[in-house]
């Protein structure tokens, strides 16, 4: 698992525009798990309800998948591996807010890009 403090260094690297671009170019390549578990840090993130504090860890985390150079480049076999870890860290961090409404947002978007899904797979 990435560490808070790792993923804090990742702040400056989100933005809703860089997301939504990384998510269009990587969906496919990154898997459902992955897409599924950055969706639905992304719904939170836009919640209301979500506090401060945990915004910014879903921000580092967030930052963390797009930046372009991470510990495992995405373009490699298995690039995506820390990528997950980083979203996994956040999730566990902020379950408390991740919604039944930041689930269904995700799941929907999922289902857009990828058409039927096997939600057992997803946790």
């Amino acid at each position: 698992m990435i560490s808070e403090k790792e993923l804090k260094k990742h702040e400056s690297d989100y933005s809703d525009s860089a997301f939504w671009d990384k998510l269009k170019k990587f969906a496919k390549k990154a898997g459902v798990k992955v897409v599924y578990k950055a969706l639905q840090l992304y719904y939170a993130l836009k919640s209301p309800i979500t506090p401060a504090w945990a915004k910014t860890v879903i921000i580092g985390a967030l930052g963390y998948f797009i930046a372009p150079i991470d510990l495992i480049p995405d373009l490699l076999p298995g690039g995506f591996t820390d990528d997950l870890g980083a979203l996994a860290t956040a999730l566990v961090t902020v379950q408390a807010y991740i919604t039944y409404e930041e689930k269904s947002s995700a799941k929907n978007q999922l289902r857009s890009w990828f058409g039927s899904i096997n939600e057992s797979e997803l946790d």
